[in-house]
């Protein structure tokens, strides 16, 4: 019998029909297993009389709202692949993702009308679907819930297994141009099983999704929770006042959080009571969690496990729980139940403990490869094993130590910010002779992007000049915080900027 990620919800409305599946806390939905299976299933089965087929990409740009969890499991039922787009980017970056893709259908939410209005102009989308209110709806756009009207509640005949792509996830480059992460119903399936055989999930537990569904960090933790028979309490505001508010009203159990929203919550209890004792605890991801924040959740009764994945492995390599976090500061952890993770030397050996390394990866859950990039694919998969590019060591225990992310990469509030973006960006900027991008220390942020400039002979710029150069041009969690002018840029012998050099040159912190 073939496996997919759409029977997960085949088999959870079976087992547990009158069982809650999703509350959508901005809308005000909530559904059973039952009632998103029906839902699905119709939204599934109009999408095929629309000539959709399996294998044709489907590109996606919804918050976090239940309809996103109906086309998820749509999408996957039938064997189309999901492109998920993230809305914090800007229109020239989405049609790259679009066009790269090849996506032919949008399904879209009515607060990007303004954004899909300038891709109607610049994409070869053939088909529109917009959710949201069907009082404005613009010419060339379907309305969503007519189109789940149309369609019937029967399960789609389409066979779909695990070799089958499910996603194109695209994620930022060195380059400065995104690839698309091709990840498989088995990657998916790989990727739970080896989660919910690590972490401590419950059946019937109640689980936070806050992260944007167009990460990995949203996507993966809706698939595993619904593998075990969890309810999905799903966000859009990540105010820190607003889920703690959700945690105690919705009695959530579990969830995935970043530092920078772990900070806030912990900071907000402080000076205001909130009841979250149904909380067991949460995973943090995307940079190193302070070891007192660790403790401070502790005396809450939170276990917080940190947590070391990318893209590329279905979000998950290594975790660590609290218990360890005294022990061993700093760690990233040990790799999960189904997972293989080495550190090793430019040589491919295992680099000796404490001895610096690059993270290589291997399971069921890594990639198939990159969309259309089958240099980049050979470059990332060696021998079955992901390259992942980040440095670190590992100790005679086995727990990894991220010491370098991608190598200059920065991580702002838990986004990923390659610096090449940016500086390809101000590349054409007229005054700019060159530039480089570097992360200082923020407060708010963690990281923030401050851009390094050497002005043409004459030429003058401000910093607003250079930000606001940027505006529309790159997404605002992108932006740079501050600007410095500089005669020339430190390079080595071969002319590659040192970016270490600038770091220690402009150590910030951040502009707030």
């Amino acid at each position: 019998m073939k496996e997919s990620i759409g029977l997960f919800l085949t088999r959870r409305a079976r087992l547990n029909p009158a069982r809650e599946a999703v509350v959508g806390i901005e809308q005000g939905h909530r559904l059973t297993f039952a009632e998103l299976n029906q839902r699905t299933n119709r939204l599934a089965n109009a999408l095929l009389s629309r000539n959709l087929h399996k294998g044709d990409r489907v590109a996606v740009l919804l918050g976090n709202q239940t309809e996103y969890l109906e086309v998820y499991f749509a999408l996957a039922k039938i064997g189309a692949v999901l492109v998920p787009l993230s809305w914090r980017l800007v229109p020239d970056e989405l049609q790259f993702v679009i066009k790269d893709s090849g996506s032919r259908v949008l399904i879209y939410s009515s607060e990007f009308d303004a954004t899909v209005e300038v891709l109607k102009q610049k994409t070869d989308i053939s088909t529109w679907v917009r959710a949201g209110d069907k009082s404005s709806r613009p010419s060339l756009s379907q309305d969503y819930g007519c189109v789940i009207q149309e369609g019937s509640q029967s399960e789609p005949k389409i066979e779909v297994g695990e070799e089958d792509l499910f996603l194109i996830v695209y994620t930022s480059g060195t380059t400065g141009f995104p690839k698309g992460a091709m990840l498989s119903h088995g990657n998916m399936l790989w990727a739970c099983l080896t989660w919910n055989s690590t972490n401590d999930m419950r059946a019937g537990d109640r689980h936070l999704i806050v992260l944007p569904l167009f990460h990995l960090g949203g996507l993966f933790p809706l698939s595993a929770a619904f593998h075990h028979g969890q309810t999905v309490v799903v966000m859009s505001s990540a105010d820190a006042d607003s889920i703690l508010r959700v945690i105690e009203s919705e009695r959530v159990n579990v969830g995935v959080i970043v530092t920078t929203i772990l900070r806030r919550m912990l900071l907000a209890l402080e000076s205001e009571y909130h009841d979250i004792s149904t909380l067991r605890w949460v995973v943090v991801g995307g940079e190193a969690v302070p070891s007192a924040l660790v403790e401070r959740a502790a005396k809450l009764g939170v276990e917080v496990l940190q947590d070391y994945g990318l893209t590329e492995a279905c979000g998950v390599a290594t975790i660590m729980g609290s218990e360890d976090a005294g022990v061993k500061p700093g760690s990233a952890g040990k790799s999960y139940f189904h997972t293989q993770v080495r550190v090793v030397t430019e040589s491919g050996q295992d680099a000796p403990s404490g001895e610096l390394g690059e993270v290589i990866v291997k399971g069921r859950h890594v990639m198939k490869g990159y969309w259309n990039r089958p240099d980049a694919t050979s470059e990332a998969i060696r021998d079955g094993w992901l390259y992942t590019g980040d440095a670190a060591t590992m100790d005679e225990d086995g727990y990894v130590y991220i010491r370098d992310r991608k190598k200059d990469m920065i991580i702002s509030g838990g986004e990923n910010i390659y610096p090449a973006e940016i500086e390809q960006v101000l590349q054409h900027l007229p005054q700019v002779k060159e530039v480089a991008v570097i992360g200082q220390p923020s407060v708010k942020w963690g990281e923030s992007p401050i851009a390094i400039v050497v002005l043409k002979d004459g030429a003058a710029l401000s910093a607003e000049d250079v930000i606001g150069y940027c505006r529309g041009r790159v997404a605002k969690f992108k932006l740079p915080r501050g600007v410095e002018f500089v005669r020339e840029l430190p390079r080595n012998p071969i002319g590659k900027v040192q970016k270490h050099i600038l770091r220690q040159q402009f150590p910030g912190p951040a502009p707030a």
